[in-house]
């Protein structure tokens, strides 16, 4: 039998896609052992760890400012269900790791939503879950983006149904503080009525 009718019949693998990039990565090979834009194919009992140490961890990232085991992550299941999930847990006792605007210290640990994005230090990690069939195998796909992947990111005002009288009602929206954590963006009740109003004019 061919490898190709061998993938045919074999159980689709959940893939989680992670888009990577680090400010100095033209200057500096940091992501030189990340194998870039193939799948890695993975056991599910299998302990994925980050880091600094190569006989620790399975991807190494090359920088002396990251922790020996930065963090680790690995599947599981919810009862009754057979859907696989990722769990991450922080390692590194001086970095705090950012999932989305959640804060993880040493030992911390949380589900990953299916789309997210990872930072400590000048990290960022966009990491997308696509789902699949197999409990036996997943599969990790890598990617070098060329920019920031927080200004890929948007957070736009929450609209809710206009109501008759023309006035729509807006949720507080987030933005990226100069921290890089999330916090709300203060909006003026009246300029949001008068562009409402303007809106509503409209032909």
């Amino acid at each position: 039998m061919s490898s190709f009718e061998e993938t045919e019949t074999e159980e689709v693998a959940t893939c989680l896609h992670m888009k990577i990039y680090h400010p100095l990565q033209a200057e500096k090979p940091v992501f030189r052992s990340i194998p870039l834009f193939k799948k890695d194919k993975l056991k599910t009992d299998e302990v994925i760890k980050f880091g600094r140490d190569n006989g620790s961890c399975r991807y190494v990232l090359w920088d002396a400012r990251v922790s020996r085991i930065q963090f680790a992550m690995q599947l599981f299941r919810h009862p009754d269900s057979s859907e696989l999930c990722f769990e991450i847990k922080n390692l590194s006792r001086r970095t705090k790791l950012l999932v989305d605007n959640m804060e993880l210290d040493y030992l911390n640990k949380t589900e990953l939503p299916c789309k997210c994005i990872l930072r400590f230090g000048d990290y960022q990690i966009l990491v997308e879950r696509e789902g699949g069939e197999s409990l036996d195998y997943f599969e990790i796909c890598f990617e070098l983006s060329q920019r920031s992947l927080l200004q890929e990111m948007l957070y736009v005002p929450s609209l809710q149904p206009i109501p008759e009288n023309g006035v729509r009602k807006y949720e507080t929206s987030q933005t990226w503080s100069s921290s890089g954590t999330l916090t709300p963006t203060e909006v003026d009740e009246n300029e949001l009525q008068q562009e409402a109003s303007f809106n509503y004019l409209k032909p």
